[in-house]
Parts: C-alpha cells; structure tokens; sequence
C-alpha cells in the first residue's frame, strides 16, 4: 500500500524553511510575556537553566558516557538546548498568559520542538521524508520460507545480464524479507537482518545473482538503508534499467544493539567479525538462492559500517573480496586508540594491529581484491580519514578508486554514492557487462 504522503521530503524543497520559521514565531512568543515577574525573574531563569542542562548533558555524553566514538556536531546541542528551554518556558509562559495565550502557548512550543527536530534531522538525515519517520519502506514483504523454488531451473553467465532474459511479467518492485542470521559459531547476537530481493529473484527459471552485504553505522539498525537510504527506490530503479538484474542485498546487524560498538572484531566486546564472516555466509548460502562463489560477492556500508566493511575485505579477503567504504573511519575506534585497545584487547596493542585496515593495509598485498572509497566533499572529520586510507589502499590493494560527492557525513551522501558506483560494482561482481 502506498501512503499518500509517504514520499514527502524532510530534508529538501520548502517544509525545513516553513518548520523553522514556525519555530522562529513560536520562540518569539515563548520569551515575550509581558508581565514583570516573567521578563525579571521566569525568562532569564529559564534560559540559564536550560543551558546549564545543555552543557551538563553535552559534557556527560562526550566526555563520560561516551556512546559514539566522535563528539555530537555543535548544531545537535544548540537545537537540544533550544527544546529543552521551550519546555521549561511552556510553564511560565502559559502562566503569563490568558486562556487564548495558553493555547498559543502551547502550540508555540509544539512549533518550536518541530523546527529543532527538523534541524537535527538535517545534520544527518536519517529521515529523508515523511514516510521514513514511520519506517515506511514501500516494497513488498515477502517471507523466505514461502517463496517457491523456480521449476525451471537456474541461469549462470559472467556477464549474467547477457546469458539470462526473463519470460513473461517480473514483479515492478523488488521486495524485502526479514530474518534471523543467528551467531551459531561466533556466539554474537545479532538482531534481525533485513534482505532486499530485486524482481528478478522472482523470475523462473532463476537468474544466479551475486551478494551485496550492506552494514549501518554506529547508532544504527539493519533497516538503516532501507528507510533512510532510500535502497528499495536506487534498485528498483536499477533493476528496471538491467531486465530486472540486481545484486541480493543483505543488511545484517553489525553492531548488536543501536548504541553497541563492538568495533567489527573478534575481541572482548564481542565476536562482530565471526558473525559477518562466518555465521551470516553460511546462512546466506542455506537460505538463499545466490551465487555461492565469492568472486561474486561485495561488502559495503555507511560511517561506522564503511569501517567495519574495510576491516573485513583486509582481514578476510576469501569471503569479501569487493568493498565500498562510504565515509568509513581511520581506524576502528572508541574515541582514541588507548581507550580502544584497553577496552578490546586488555591493552593489547598488536592484538589490535593485526585486524586494524590502516596497518593491513601497510603489510599485505590484495591481488585477488578491489574496492571504493566514498566521502562528501564537506565531511571535514571523514575525508582525511578517508584520503590517508585510500592513499594506503592503492599500494596494496589489485584495484582501488577514490571518490568526493557533494555533501557532509550524512544518509544523502551514502544513497548518492551507492547508485553511483552500482555500475563499476554489478560489473565486478560478473552481474554486467560494464
């Protein structure tokens, strides 16, 4: 079913500028009670409290708590500040005011908590558009252990767009599947994964598809590119354009949890890296009818998960021999090396050493290997991350290409830079003829 409003953007055209200035008009009101009491002695206690709020909650995030492993932008605590003093006003304010005011009141700070959400959500955009807020998808769902094997066999061919034609109708739509990939070997609970299947899955007899392994970042989930990377729509449209061809995307858990950063290792916060390459190859293979050679398969992800698949192409080259590293880190970090290696390694720095890319990269030759780097043109914490590493890459790694998009470190960025490079990945992966 498609929702009416579902594709309504929150992060470009006219609705950001309309939320913030109904958030402008509502703040006005909030700080302009005329009464005396409230402009000597409520207005200003408010605004001091609700800075002090602010930085005590900067300051135990950043600097105690620590649950990413890079400080928050300053735009995220300017605008947490903004709503925690509309809050503290609302009180003081509808006070001041008569029973219309109270309403005015009221609405005023429902404006302003929209206007700041809004902007927060520009920093990152995990919402793209109305329809992402509520999770909304658009694809089909389809369960796995329903869909019936393909009576006339399977289509093998390198490239498979020129061995293989559909006969008769394919679905419009690819459709997604949800999953439980359980860690048997490696112990790591992950939640449950999330499987794009393009149309042609659908088709009999069956092309052979290759596999894209798709991570999120750190916090995250495994719907993370469905719902704010907009995957189904830059597959759709690529299916359409190649008789329906595209990769089996599986999104597995990378993390075990929104805030856990288990660093993609084997390590004392857990066993990440067992589970991406060893559990979950081993259930893709079971439960899906994919190209089990893998030559034909890729990793790829986003911030956090661009590092995890960098990890995993240099410490397991036979499994991922293709990545895309979007936005990926120096390293695999709390916060700083010390910190990450007494937490991981019981202080082991070589233990560290030997799964971290950057030394990897310094040491082994990949000549079986190739990947891309991805970053926004304005991500000024990533892009010399990213620069550092592919500079490393490109004297070790067979085949390595280095690329800007224009933008920061946001969900715009990585869905523009994954429907870019679908054309070099679906020829490496023998899915196109280039």
């Amino acid at each position: 079913m498609t929702w009416p409003f579902a594709s309504l953007s929150l992060i470009d055209g006219p609705l950001p500028w309309v939320a913030l200035g109904a958030g402008a008009a509502g703040a006005v009101w909030l700080v302009g009670g005329r009464r005396r009491w409230f402009r000597r002695i409520a207005m200003p206690t408010a605004l001091a409290a609700a800075t002090a709020l602010t930085a005590g909650a900067a300051m135990v995030i950043e600097e105690w708590w620590k649950p990413f492993p890079d400080p928050l932008p300053p735009r995220i605590h300017f605008w947490a500040g903004i709503v925690i003093a509309a809050l503290i006003l609302l009180i003081p304010r509808a006070m001041a005011a008569d029973r219309k005011g109270q309403l005015v009141t009221g609405c005023a700070v429902l404006a302003v908590l929209l206007a700041a959400v809004t902007q927060m959500n520009l920093v990152y955009a995990p919402y793209p558009t109305l329809g992402a807020v509520f999770g909304y998808v658009g694809s089909p769902r389809v369960t796995l252990a329903e869909l019936p094997a393909p009576t006339r066999g399977t289509v093998e061919g390198e490239p498979l767009e020129e061995a293989w034609r559909p006969e008769g109708e394919l679905p419009h739509q690819g459709a997604v599947a949800v999953a439980t990939v359980a860690g048997t070997t490696s112990g790591f609970a992950g939640r449950d994964a999330r499987i794009f299947l393009p149309p042609a899955y659908f088709a009999d007899p069956q092309p052979v598809l290759p596999v894209l392994v798709l991570l999120h970042g750190q916090p995250g989930a495994p719907e993370d590119w469905l719902v704010s990377g907009r995957l189904a729509d830059t597959m759709d449209s690529f299916a359409a354009a190649h008789h329906g061809l595209a990769p089996v995307i599986v999104m597995p858990d990378a993390t075990g949890g929104a805030l856990a950063n288990p660093l993609c290792m084997d390590s004392a916060l857990g066993n990440a890296a067992g589970y991406l390459t060893r559990d979950l190859p081993a259930w893709i293979t079971a439960h899906l009818r994919v190209n089990p050679d893998h030559r034909a398969w890729a990793i790829a992800g986003a911030s956090y998960g661009g590092t995890c698949a960098l990890q995993l192409a240099t410490t397991a080259p036979e499994v991922y021999p293709t990545f895309l590293d979007f936005s990926g880190q120096a390293e695999p970090t709390l916060g700083d090396r010390a910190r990450t290696v007494a937490k991981a390694f019981h202080g082991n720095d070589s233990a560290f050493r030997s799964v971290n890319p950057a030394d990897q990269l310094g040491t082994r030759r990949y000549s079986d290997s190739a990947g891309v780097f991805v970053v926004g043109a304005s991500d000024d914490r990533y892009r010399p991350d990213q620069e550092a590493l592919c500079a490393k890459a490109v004297g070790s790694i067979a085949s390595v290409d280095c690329h800007l998009v224009s933008g920061g470190h946001d969900w715009r960025v990585w869905s523009t830079a994954l429907a870019r490079q679908m054309p070099w990945l679906t020829h490496r992966l023998g899915l196109t003829s280039g």
